[in-house]
Formats: structure tokens, C-alpha cells, sequence
């Protein structure tokens, strides 16, 4: 969310780790060009935009379920609060989630999980007639000829 964008820059310069971080939703109130934009995208440190660059991939240090650990778990962006919960129709678990593929349905969380999705649902709500989104020219490398990067009309 924008105003998590400098917070995470900040984290990121404590700990001395690069990130890059791309406008993801804008708005606007003609065709011509987004105006505000609604969040922002951090990129992975992987050619594909994969692997958060806070996740701490050199030590021992594992998660509870046994993945990398996080080094900002308790400053996390809202968007990271939500996951593996996702918005789609109905609202459902990242089937991408490598927890969740091992060890099936989450539980415990899952409630704190949704609170934060229906917190993001709630800043993006916006009266604009238009909204764009940013295409940030990462991806799979099998669709490397697809890739785009800029705004685009939704």
C-alpha cells in the first residue's frame, strides 16, 4: 500500500538489502493517464520477480513451517499479513503457496489472514472510472516475448 512504501525502503536500508519496488493499481478520472496509485508491488531479487529479498535465504533460520524466515515477519506489509489467502471468486489459498502444497489447508491464521485481505479490499475502493494497471516486464522466462512494462487500461 502506499503508505507502506517508504516504511519497507527503510527496512530494507537497515538490513542492507536491495529491493525495487513498482507501482502496481492506479486510477483516474479520464482515459488519458493514471493519476493516483492504490499500491505498489515489491519485486523479487529473482529474474522472475520470485523470492521476496527479505526472505533470509543464506542462514539456518527457518519459519514455523519450516520454509526461509522472514527478516521483517513483525514490520510485514499488509499484503504479506494476507497470504496465502487471496483475492479471487470465491476468495481462496494460492494454490503457488509451497506450505500449503505440502501441508494442505492453513489453519490458526487464517482469520487474521482474511482481516488483512478485507483491509486491502477496503483502501482499494475507489469512485475512479478508471483503473490501470502497471506491468512490471517480469515473469516466467518461457514468456519472455509477452512481457510488457508500463501502465495499462484494465
Amino acid at each position: 500500500m502506499p503508505e507502506e512504501k517508504e516504511k519497507i525502503v527503510s527496512l530494507a536500508e537497515k538490513n542492507d538489502i536491495e529491493v525495487t519496488i513498482l507501482p502496481r493499481i492506479g486510477v483516474s478520472e479520464t482515459k488519458s493517464e493514471q493519476q493516483t496509485i492504490l499500491a505498489y508491488q515489491m519485486m523479487g531479487k529473482d529474474l522472475d520477480g520470485n523470492t521476496c529479498p527479505f526472505l533470509d535465504t543464506k542462514s539456518s533460520k527457518r519459519s514455523p513451517h519450516g520454509g526461509y524466515a522472514c527478516k521483517i515477519y513483525e514490520n510485514r506489509p499488509l499484503a504479506c499479513r494476507a497470504y496465502p489467502v487471496i483475492q479471487s471468486l470465491p476468495i481462496g489459498i494460492d494454490p503457488k503457496c509451497k506450505f500449503c502444497q505440502s501441508c494442505g489447508t492453513p489453519s490458526g491464521n487464517v482469520n487474521s489472514e482474511l482481516e488483512s485481505l478485507i483491509l486491502i479490499q477496503k483502501k482499494m475502493d475507489t469512485k475512479a472510472p478508471y483503473i490501470w494497471r502497471y506491468a512490471t516486464g517480469t515473469g516466467e522466462l518461457q514468456d519472455k516475448d509477452l512481457i510488457k512494462t508500463g501502465w495499462f487500461l484494465v
